[in-house]
């Protein structure tokens, strides 16, 4: 069996409390480590946040920057996967490994373009068929953290986890 590798959540400057403290929960779930870079749209005292999170807040390994040079220069070994809905990438395009930060922007500008345009290689969407723009950044955390999980061999004889 291969040594465990967390992955990383990303979270760039977030402003709803219900999303954060929902991919704070997903964290918990998945032994996944998150990180809050730049200023937050909610206080973490926030009710809303907490009751997201629920009760699981305790199992969730948390870290807080003042932006993002100041996490990627933290862990200059990392590799960094960028979301947009502008990336040319699919998320299931991409090879993920074991440790990968995987980086979401804001609810309501997502990344900057640069960011996207610097890193064609690393930066990943999630196909839309429908008529609306962009998911929930919490449902769109879910689905690339499963997709790397799964690629990885990370969900592999792991108990029924579904719902509560």
């Amino acid at each position: 069996m291969k040594p465990y590798k967390p992955f990383h959540i990303v979270l760039v400057e977030p402003e709803i409390p219900p999303n954060t403290g929902n991919i704070a929960r997903l964290c918990g779930a998945t032994g996944t480590v998150l990180h809050l870079v730049g200023k937050l749209g909610f206080s973490t005292d926030d009710r809303q946040l907490k009751r997201a999170g629920l009760d699981y807040w305790a199992a969730v390994e948390i870290h807080y920057w003042p932006d993002l040079p100041a996490l990627q220069a933290a862990y200059p070994a990392a590799r960094f996967i960028y979301t947009s809905k502008k990336a040319a990438l699919s998320h299931v395009a991409i090879r993920y490994e074991a440790g990968d930060f995987l980086v979401f922007g804001k609810e309501t500008k997502g990344l900057p373009d640069s960011l996207i345009d610097a890193n064609p290689a690393t930066s990943v969407r999630i196909p839309i068929t429908g008529s609306v723009r962009s998911l929930n950044l919490s449902t769109a955390a879910g689905i690339v953290l499963y997709e790397a999980l799964r690629q990885t061999g990370q969900l592999e004889n792991e108990g029924s986890g579904t719902g509560d």
